[in-house]
């Protein structure tokens, strides 16, 4: 009678999962990824430790929260209506300066050059002459990127 049971002494909990029976060729499953049982598909929890299952195994075998799913989707969202957003106001700005996208370009480029000129005090300190002087050439390399750019965005607007 004893061989009938064969694992009569452990006592079955309701909350444990089945065993698993699976065949090797059948869908995949998700785990959990906290204690790494098998989750039944769309669950809310894990039956076995109680975490959320919004996280879990991928088919590559990478974890990926619920937080950083919903985070990434926020972000995506965001970005494609900011994106849009800025978009019309470029056109608007460019048509009212009534310039090209590459004079645009050049231009916004130009005004950023400007600016890194005139913050490279702030950022780097001289206290020799050397130091004092490697800063000027800076402020100089920057200044004629920003000649440069403006010269392009002149000969790149509409005539």
């Amino acid at each position: 009678m004893a061989q009938a049971t064969p694992n009569y002494e452990a006592r079955a909990e309701f909350w444990k999962p089945a065993p698993s029976t699976r065949p090797e060729g059948d869908t995949f499953r998700p785990t959990c990824w906290s204690c790494g049982a098998e989750c039944v598909p769309d669950s809310l929890y894990c039956h076995v430790c109680g975490s959320d299952q919004a996280a879990v195994e991928t088919e590559a075998g990478r974890y990926i929260p619920a937080v950083v799913r919903l985070a990434s989707r926020a972000v995506a969202r965001l970005a494609s209506r900011s994106a849009v957003r800025l978009a019309v106001r470029v056109a608007s700005l460019r048509d009212a300066l009534g310039q090209t996208n590459s004079s645009l370009a050049a231009l916004i480029a130009g005004c950023f050059c400007l600016l890194a000129a005139a913050l490279i005090g702030f950022f780097f300190s001289a206290t020799k002459l050397l130091d004092w002087q490697a800063l000027q050439l800076w402020r100089i390399q920057w200044l004629l990127a920003a000649i440069a750019l403006f010269v392009a965005g002149v000969v790149l607007k509409k005539k």
